[in-house]
């Protein structure tokens, strides 16, 4: 196993800007895929308001990234017929600059903040007064000589969305009227997902090559859609008018992504707990100095994908592979069955 990390692992961490012109955008309920429990509490949620002519409550959306939390707030306005400003929770640093927004805002708008949780403590207070009563105080002046105007603002519709929980501050959270968490995708609702991506990318793709790109998307629509852009790459190289399962899997290998969906990093991480600690247990900070990487990235990152697929378990004494995966990895690693 080699500790040099390909640009191509980048690939679970980023996304351009110059990339998200490719996707395929769900204008409405029925084009998004997924979601489906939550889907049908969010079409009730927004018809309902819209009977009424209100604004929708305040929601927050919870959930690791790349699930969908903006696109199902762009469906949201667009069913309700209204208009959505989007900004970022850190991009706000100063009170004005949410007061600039708020005051802006149209009728029953909506103001979707993303990383909602990484507000700063005094901008985040303005919200409580434009939450509750439509209304923001801005101080003028400074000194013995201030003085506090009252602003009021049009009803709006605030969609925080984090994917941390439980940093939010308990004043905030309890201005939310509605409270829903995204869950990961599973590896059919991703093929149909791909496959959607597929036409209108004008790719051909087989049905079998799409549950591969979805079996190795870590559960994630985004990381699914980048998956797919690289495999049209590879299909278009290699000269190939159709990406069936055999392109796509060269093109997964070529991108240093396995038959299991683990990445090179994956793969390094558990080759090291093999290697040196035979399975584990060990603690984060040693196997982050391992394989040179923070250990916050491969907490967040790395780590929750080799949860749920039970390469690797959390104990009081570190990080460990599960005694049913040994033989496996053994194999996969060193060509034997026996315990190390």
């Amino acid at each position: 196993m080699k500790n040099e990390r390909p640009e191509t692992d980048l690939i679970i961490l980023q996304e351009t800007p110059e990339e998200q012109q490719y996707d395929f955008m769900p204008k409405s309920f029925d084009d998004y895929l997924g979601q489906e429990v939550l889907k049908e509490k969010l079409k009730m949620y927004t018809h309902a308001a819209k009977m009424r002519s209100e604004a929708l409550d305040h929601m927050l959306l919870f959930g690791p990234p790349g699930l969908g939390k903006t696109t199902l707030s762009q469906i949201m306005a667009q069913v309700m017929e209204v208009s959505i400003k989007i900004c970022s929770g850190p991009m706000m640093e100063r009170t004005g600059d949410l007061v600039s927004i708020l005051s802006s805002l149209e009728p029953r708008s909506i103001l979707f903040i993303d990383e909602i949780h990484r507000m700063p403590t005094h901008v985040e207070e303005v919200l409580y007064t434009a939450m509750e009563y439509f209304r923001v105080d801005v101080i003028i002046g400074q000194g013995p000589g201030a003085q506090s105007l009252n602003l009021p603002i049009h009803p709006f519709t605030l969609i925080g969305a984090t994917t941390q929980s439980g940093k939010i501050s308990a004043p905030l959270r309890s201005r939310f009227g509605i409270t829903e968490r995204l869950d990961f995708y599973t590896d059919e609702e991703l093929q149909k997902i791909v496959l959607q991506s597929a036409r209108f990318l004008e790719l051909s793709l087989t049905q079998d090559a799409a549950l591969r790109i979805g079996r190795c998307a870590r559960g994630t629509p985004r990381i699914a859609k980048k998956l797919l852009r690289r495999v049209r790459d590879f299909a278009q190289v290699q000269h190939k008018n159709i990406a069936d399962d055999t392109i796509t899997e060269k093109a997964l290998l070529f991108l240093g992504i396995d038959h299991e969906g683990l990445t090179s990093v994956d793969n390094m991480i558990l080759y090291k707990l093999m290697e040196h600690f035979n399975g584990g247990p060990v603690g984060l900070e040693t196997l982050a100095s391992l394989i040179a990487e923070d250990k916050e990235t491969i907490e967040s990152v790395y780590e929750p994908f080799l949860l749920r697929k039970g390469y690797l378990e959390k104990t009081p004494r570190g990080r460990q592979i599960p005694f049913k995966k040994l033989p496996f990895l053994q194999k996969k690693y060193f060509g034997q069955n026996t315990l190390l």
